[in-house]
């Protein structure tokens, strides 16, 4: 008999589910998108309940689609939104809190003041591999347990668990029975030592968070329970569980040092395999946990932009310029060469490599020949450049990506691919499956029940669909990126503004 692997994708804006064929080849798939909300400006939550009804529903829907049924399922993976926050009420399973998603910069001023304490910042960064920044999930839990009445007093009684999207879902999923995450996930909450593979004890004192609250780490590829049989007739083991981009690393085979992917989602996430030493950045990128297999931990170093497709979601809902995001590559072909607009996305500041938590969006170059398809090709382009921002501190660390597999959903953009490879001045590869994400958490889950004996076998079935070459001369390239760069100091605070 086949054997299938289920892989539950919950991401920023939808949640997914896909059945994959145990070569990697996609059997069925279904999605569900989901609301976003801004309470305030810079904040973004989620609700919990309109997240676990569409994982809900995209799991009955995709055996549907599929034709299977669960007790045709080997294993099944999850692979989630990193850094995205929830706490819950141990005994009742309600978050007391909406989900305060990895883009919001409601804690910015505590980050601004942990940052004066150079040696609670230095350690921090020796100590997780991270900055120190809104981004991650330690100082959303300590505003949830600070502002939520009565939230403190519960968690010193134990009372209440933290939990990424992962932890959450593997909470509900088993009804209870699991509060687990996996040891990428917990690299992204600024609480757990990388080095020595446990949550860190002076950093939960820090940022006074009680340790009961958190979930018990296992390797990427571990038990964390089983889907329990009234939520779709029958038991499935979870066995694979990984942070997205790190489940997009697994998926893309970049399993050797120096092979590098770079995932277009609602963000940009391009991850560089250093193997098993951690390799600290001296250019603001973040060391983190590649993933974590039979107990040996392997490492990445890893930039993050903000807005990816989040940007032309912006386009297409804010600025109504387009009616589909599929639309952006016609209008893209048809903007003029070299217009001189640059839009810079800093709509909730600017990730790596500057993380400017005060930076605002902005668009420079403006012109009255300035169109529709000018607007969209400079949102397309500000992903590309962002990603050679990524790529020169990569450079500078040491570590140039000896190769780069893309994807994600703008990854299908052959237009953005393109400009892509000229910006960056390096081919380009984006494989037959672009599921890359969900594929990954399928790989582990696979890994771990026997169905892969090793990664070597996870590596023989990647395959390059297309291959995007650079068609620009360095003195194009070069002059184009330092006019981005220009853009991007007129967009940053004072604070992070050169000079």
């Amino acid at each position: 008999m086949d054997k299938y692997i289920l892989a539950i994708d919950q991401g920023t804006t939808s949640s997914r589910a896909i059945i994959f064929a145990a070569d990697g080849t996609i059997k069925s798939i279904a999605q569900q998108e989901f609301p976003q909300h801004y309470p305030q400006e810079g904040w973004v939550e989620h609700d919990a309940g309109e997240i676990w009804s569409s994982v809900l529903t995209t799991l009955r829907d995709v055996f549907n689609e599929s034709g299977l049924t669960p007790a045709d399922i080997a294993t099944a993976g999850i692979t989630n939104q990193r850094e995205t926050t929830l706490v819950w009420d141990r005994n009742t399973g309600e978050p007391i809190y909406p989900a305060i998603v990895w883009q919001d910069r409601r804690t910015s001023a505590r980050c601004k003041s942990i940052s004066q304490d150079n040696e609670l910042t230095s350690y921090i960064t020796e100590a997780t591999g991270l900055l120190v920044d809104p981004y991650f999930s330690a100082t959303k839990i300590q505003w949830i347990l600070d502002e939520v009445d009565g939230a403190r007093d519960k968690a010193e009684r134990g009372e209440l668990l933290f939990g990424t999207i992962d932890t959450f879902l593997i909470w509900r999923l088993t009804k209870g029975q699991s509060h687990k995450t996996d040891a990428t996930n917990a690299s992204r909450t600024m609480l757990f030592d990388i080095h020595r593979q446990q949550w860190d004890e002076r950093l939960l004192k820090a940022f006074n968070i009680p340790a009961a609250m958190l979930p018990t780490v296992e390797d990427s590829a571990a038990e964390f329970g089983s889907i329990d049989a009234e939520w779709l007739g029958h038991p499935i083991p979870i066995q694979g569980v990984a942070g997205d981009q790190q489940a997009a690393l697994v998926g893309q085979a970049c399993f050797e040092k120096g092979m590098a992917k770079s995932t277009y989602g609602t963000g940009c996430f391009m991850m560089l395999n250093t193997g098993e030493t951690p390799l600290k950045s001296s250019h603001r990128l973040l060391t983190t946990v590649a993933y974590r297999i039979n107990g040996k931990t392997h490492y990445a170093l890893e930039g993050s932009i903000f807005m990816a497709g989040a940007t032309v979601q912006w386009l297409r809902d804010g600025l109504k310029l387009l009616s589909s995001a599929s639309e952006s590559e016609a209008l893209a072909k048809s903007a003029r060469q070299d217009s001189g607009v640059f839009l810079v996305p800093a709509f909730t500041g600017l990730g790596a490599p500057y993380w400017d938590p005060d930076a605002r969006g902005a668009i420079f170059g403006l012109t009255r020949d300035t169109g529709i398809n000018e607007l969209v090709a400079a949102g397309l382009q500000s992903v590309c450049y962002q990603t050679k921002d990524l790529q020169k501190a990569m450079e500078s660390d040491g570590a140039r990506p000896t190769t780069l597999r893309v994807d994600g959903g703008m990854s299908n953009n052959d237009w953005v691919m393109g400009f892509l490879a000229d910006i960056l001045g390096a081919e380009v590869e984006r494989p037959k499956v672009t599921e890359t994400t969900a594929l990954g958490a399928a790989y582990l889950a696979g890994h771990q029940a026997g169905i892969y004996v090793s990664v070597d076998q996870v590596t023989r079935q990647w395959q390059c669909e297309t291959r995007f070459k650079p068609r620009l001369s360095k003195g194009e390239r070069d002059q184009a990126y330092a006019r981005w760069r220009d853009a991007v100091d007129r967009t940053l605070s004072r604070l992070t503004r050169p000079g």
